[in-house]
């Protein structure tokens, strides 16, 4: 009975060091989805210290970043993207100290690894609240550390996400804005690369917007339509065990309301006796109902294109982690099995009995199981798309409106700009998140 108490303590103590769980991501999800943006963020901050480890600070900031920048507060979000992009630099230097515990333990002892594409896009993040403030020279600089980091990226990285066509672009649009020519023309140039480079893997293609010859004589308005659902990670397990004759292949994955996996495994492997657990990350897309937007202005219907596609970005940076993490997967798989073996032997030959041999072979295994949990971290706040268009307009105050489409191209609602100063010969950046 003590045993069976110690064990559930040591499952427990595992499971306090869980990733954010599925559950909990779409309980913020369905806030999100609801325009509820200032409560999602509430839910993150309350269930911070439960949900995320305390090596995992980048990710919280990342994760509330995006609701405090959708619920229009950009301030609040700056500061916690200025930390995550400080915290990043620090953690880089750190990185090579990492992969012991990663190779005993489980993926989740080192912090949290922000991905390619999710570092691009806190340069654009920070860009929009300084929008939102009216601080188009801070903008620049985000977004001259923006192609910077890039231009690093496409030297070191041959193939796959080595660049950003959408951050590129965007990036071009700050560089028009604050009068840098040059730098917008090859910011430009590199998003058309990219785009054509990359368009395959990122299910993405460059837009093509029409502007007129006497553009000068308008205002153009820029509209930003944040999309969808990201992909959810979510654990997925592999257990394998065996004895002198056979062996028993068993696959889980994590759901919304299940037990944690990592209890599950312990359980499988006390009563498979002799296994051995695998888990990995696995993507599992979340459904929304708008597919699609138009945005009327000025008696102009105007169609928004798809600019970035971040769910497809999300499962090719999974892609290129595999390989990594499967290997770290089987190296502790084998460290864990050989450390169950030795329990066993050393327990046989201290007691001369062959239970308690098989009963330490088992303690060991158990525990192997329960501390093996997949890395499901993510920037799980970001829209799945992100869908733009130019509007060139007359100058004075504007009402925009943000039609949302099904993918039956059915108006399902509407978002207003309401009040929108439009300058001859300036520029207007407007945002706006759908989630349902």
């Amino acid at each position: 009975m003590k045993a069976r108490v110690y064990l559930l303590g040591l499952v427990c103590l595992c499971s306090a060091c869980a990733a954010p769980s599925l559950r909990y991501k779409t309980e913020v999800n369905k806030l999100t989805a609801a325009g509820k943006f200032a409560e999602a963020d509430a839910l993150v901050a309350a269930k911070q210290r439960k949900m995320y480890a305390k090596q995992d600070d980048v990710l919280v900031c990342l994760d509330r970043a995006t609701l405090l920048h959708d619920a229009q507060k950009p301030v609040e979000s700056d500061r916690l993207l200025a930390h995550a992009q400080e915290r990043m630099e620090e953690l880089y230097t750190k990185s090579a100290t990492k992969a012991a515990g990663q190779m005993i333990i489980n993926d989740l002892t080192a912090p949290y690894e922000v991905g390619a594409y999710e570092k691009a896009l806190t340069f654009f993040y920070r860009s929009m609240n300084f929008l939102q403030r009216h601080n188009i020279i801070e903008a620049a600089v985000e977004a001259r550390k923006a192609v910077f980091f890039l231009d690093q990226l496409r030297a070191s990285k041959k193939n796959g996400y080595n660049d950003d066509p959408f951050v590129q672009y965007f990036s071009s649009l700050i560089f028009e804005s604050v009068g840098q020519r040059s730098d917008a023309r090859i910011a430009r140039q590199n998003a058309l690369n990219a785009y054509a480079n990359l368009g395959g893997l990122l299910k993405v293609r460059a837009p093509e917007f029409s502007v007129p010859a006497n553009a000068q004589d308008f205002g153009e308005v820029i509209v930003l339509h944040y999309n969808g659902l990201l992909p959810l990670k979510k654990n997925a397990t592999i257990q394998v065990a065996w004895d002198r004759i056979m062996a028993i292949v068993s696959t889980q994955q994590e759901n919304r309301y299940s037990v944690s996996p990592e209890v599950s495994n312990a359980i499988d492997a006390g009563w498979m006796g002799h296994a051995v657990t695998l888990s990995y990350p696995v993507l599992e897309p979340q459904r929304y109902l708008v597919a699609s937007s138009l945005v009327q202005a000025g008696g102009q219907t105007y169609v928004t294109q798809k600019v970035a596609d971040l769910a497809a970005a999300a499962k090719l940076d999974l892609e290129e982690r595999m390989p990594g993490i499967w290997f770290r997967t089987a190296s502790r798989a084998v460290a864990k099995q050989i450390a169950s073996e030795q329990a066993r032997q050393a327990a046989r030959s201290a007691t001369k009995e062959e239970t308690w041999g098989d009963l330490a072979g088992l303690v060991v295994s158990i525990f192997g199981a329960a501390v093996e949990k997949a890395d499901t971290r993510q920037w799980f706040t970001l829209p799945a798309e992100i869908r733009m268009t130019r509007l060139f307009l007359t100058p004075g105050t504007q009402n925009i409106r943000l039609l949302l489409r099904d993918r039956n191209g059915n108006i399902v609602g509407e978002h207003v700009f309401e009040n929108v100063v439009v300058e001859r010969g300036g520029r207007v950046f407007l945002h706006a998140r759908t989630a349902r």
